[in-house]
């Protein structure tokens, strides 16, 4: 049977079930993305090749505290600590930075941005001093900040896009292989696979257009923005789909934020970690590549993101780059009608949230133009406008 046939059998069993002749408005959904999505796949045009990561197995990466010396295996950093060895380090912290001297090629990292958003500027000295660090990666491209402030996919990646050229122009292109890209992982399970994976190929566009063969590192954290103060239990259940969203999309580290918003504990914290030791060791996705290669969906929804941010990045170039539109309030006026979109979907249930829009539905006490401004890129949690 060929694959036409095979469709065709599919599409007069779901006319059947559906009890219609017109299945498609029924199965269609919408989206703020502005990604079309099928109800159903049988190929996917031009299959992409596996997308490699630049670590052979994706950092499971816990806030350092020395009950986890024996135990763990790469470490957030916010102070210095002399003794351990044999372990890979994130530096958060900017007078750490100053002060951590490696001879040799030791597993640190920076996660330290040098992008000023309120003033639109780049910090020189601080890319300077930690470009002199003999660090395994120097300068991290944060757009956590923008999915925390509802940019939609296709906005923060080609933001990433955008920031990495004002970096090459400023200090030419051997910067590609220095940068770490931290990213937040959204609820949307799929759509975050694919974005992932989606950074990896417009990234090796961009180097391609330096003659480089470039691959993204991707430090991928849970997102803020659809946690909830009231309802820690689904926090946890939404933090656990983000880690596995950005381990099976082939993230390098992968960092889970407290799901205890409000009083984080020691506890909490512990939990928060062993999501990814549950997910790492029981179903073994942080060794692959690309485990969702051959998805049918997710390799559509994977290219016409990359489609789509590809298409952003030269909208903000020609609009004189990243640091130009911030300074016009251009970046910051897109990103808040994505958001303020987003947050209205929440507020008529049509984004489900179950322990605040829903199930139970809480009462709205912040109106959207108390919680968003149009001149600021602003994390904002969709709970907030319950709280």
């Amino acid at each position: 049977m060929s694959n036409n046939d095979t469709f065709s059998d599919w599409e007069n069993l779901v006319k059947k079930q559906l009890k219609t002749e017109d299945i498609y408005p029924i199965l269609s959904q919408s989206n703020l993305e502005g990604i079309t999505i099928k109800p159903f796949y049988n190929k996917v045009s031009q299959p992409l090749n596996n997308l490699p990561k630049v670590e052979d197995s994706t950092h499971l990466v816990a806030n350092f505290h020395e009950s986890l010396e024996d135990d763990v295996f790469a470490f957030l950093l916010n102070e210095n600590v002399e003794s351990l060895t044999d372990k890979v380090f994130f530096i958060n912290n900017k007078k750490l930075a100053e002060h951590i001297l490696v001879e040799d090629h030791c597993n640190y990292y920076s996660l330290i941005d040098v992008f000023e958003e309120s003033s639109a500027t780049i910090n020189d000295q601080l890319v300077k001093e930690l470009l002199a660090k003999n660090f395994d990666r120097n300068i991290t491209i944060d757009i956590s900040l923008h999915q925390n402030s509802g940019a939609s996919i296709h906005q923060q990646l080609g933001i990433a896009l955008a920031k990495t050229k004002e970096l090459v122009e400023a200090y030419g292109e051997s910067i590609l292989n220095k940068l770490i890209f931290k990213v937040a992982i959204g609820g949307n399970y799929f759509f975050e696979m694919a974005k992932v994976r989606a950074l990896k190929l417009v990234f090796n566009q961009l180097s391609k257009e330096y003659g480089l063969d470039q691959v993204p590192y991707i430090f991928a954290e849970t997102s803020l923005r659809n946690k909830s103060i009231v309802d820690s239990e689904n926090n946890l259940i939404r933090s656990t789909l983000e880690l596995a969203s950005a381990m099976i999309g082939g993230a390098d580290a992968v960092y889970s934020n407290n799901y205890q918003i409000s009083k984080p504990s020691d506890l909490a914290e512990e939990i928060s970690f062993k999501q990814q030791i549950v997910l790492a060791y029981e179903s073994i996705i942080n060794v692959f590549d690309d485990a969702s290669n051959g998805s049918f969906y997710i390799e559509d929804i994977t290219k016409q993101i990359a489609e789509k941010s590809w298409q952003y990045f030269i909208e903000i170039e020609e609009a004189g780059g990243y640091l130009q539109s911030l300074e016009s309030g251009k970046i910051q006026l897109q990103i808040y009608q994505q958001a303020t979109a987003e947050q209205c979907w929440i507020e008529e249930g049509k984004i489900k949230l179950i322990g605040v829009n829903m199930y139970p539905k809480l009462e709205v006490k912040k109106s959207i133009s108390e919680l968003y401004n149009q001149n600021e890129i602003k994390p904002v949690r969709w709970a907030e406008m319950f709280e």
